[in-house]
């Protein structure tokens, strides 16, 4: 076995080179899918060929099949054997569930802000640009998803909570699918935009209330979003879990 150099006291290895290089394209390729997936990019029911993900990613099987599992055990694919692996339709129940710990850890950090007078400017300046490029007339969607992002995780930091963000980003997964879908079909852009400032206003004044009360309906709202869209596209949604897609062209359930 050829050795290569020492690491922390011990032989390095062609091998160990080669399964360091292999982590590092399923991490690639992982954090690509979930991120595809996530922005609809990659839509509910889209079939996923291991060949063709391979040679689109310049990469080897091995990362897409072990990616496509580590998101199959996030509930993002399915992969069913003899038949292939598709994108997960969205959980309305898995949906309810981010939005339960979505809404436990904001509302609490909404109650736990120090005085009106006592508040980071500098937080609450940024988030009033935020707010402002969001009322801009030629915002595109996804920008909106991304500065909608960046307001909620400011109004964390604006209570000292802002290290619960990536814990709250991580678990709400298939919560930010069905946003993505209620901003791309049902949910006026102005109307989210004038919640946020209503959250926004009522901090500023020192009304902890207010604000938690403008929040809760805030965030509620996506599950009159999932009831639209369900009504209009039900191939989206989930509703037999042991049920098998045919594979073709475009993913169909029995």
């Amino acid at each position: 076995m050829l050795l290569l150099s020492t690491l922390a006291g011990r032989a390095v290895t062609i091998a160990d080179m080669q399964r360091g290089t292999r982590k590092t394209n399923r991490r690639a390729v992982y954090e690509d899918l979930r991120r595809r997936i996530l922005a609809l990019e990659l839509q509910p029911g889209a079939t996923l060929s291991e060949n063709e993900l391979a040679a689109e990613l310049g990469v080897s099987r091995t990362p897409v099949r072990e990616s496509l599992i580590l998101l199959a055990d996030e509930g993002l694919v399915q992969v069913f054997p003899k038949v292939g692996s598709f994108v997960s339709r969205v959980d309305p129940q898995r949906v309810a569930d981010a939005q339960f710990l979505r809404e436990a850890v904001e509302l609490a950090s909404l109650k736990d802000l120090p005085p009106a007078g006592e508040l980071d400017e500098d937080v609450l300046a940024s988030l009033r640009a935020n707010l402002e490029q969001q009322q801009a007339p030629d915002v595109e969607r996804e920008a909106f998803f991304q500065l909608d992002e960046a307001f909620h995780h400011g109004l964390l930091q604006l209570s000292g909570h802002a290290g619960a963000w990536p814990s709250v980003s991580t678990a709400k997964g298939h919560l930010d699918r069905a946003r993505r879908l209620g901003l791309q079909r049902v949910r006026p852009l102005d109307t989210m935009a004038a919640q946020h400032l209503a959250v926004l206003e009522a901090v500023s004044r020192g009304d902890a209330d207010g604000a938690v009360l403008t929040m809760r309906t805030h965030l509620q709202t996506i599950f009159e979003d999932i009831e639209r869209i369900r009504t209009r596209s039900p191939e989206l949604f989930a509703t037999d879990g042991d049920s098998t897609p045919v594979r073709r062209s475009i993913a169909v359930w029995r």
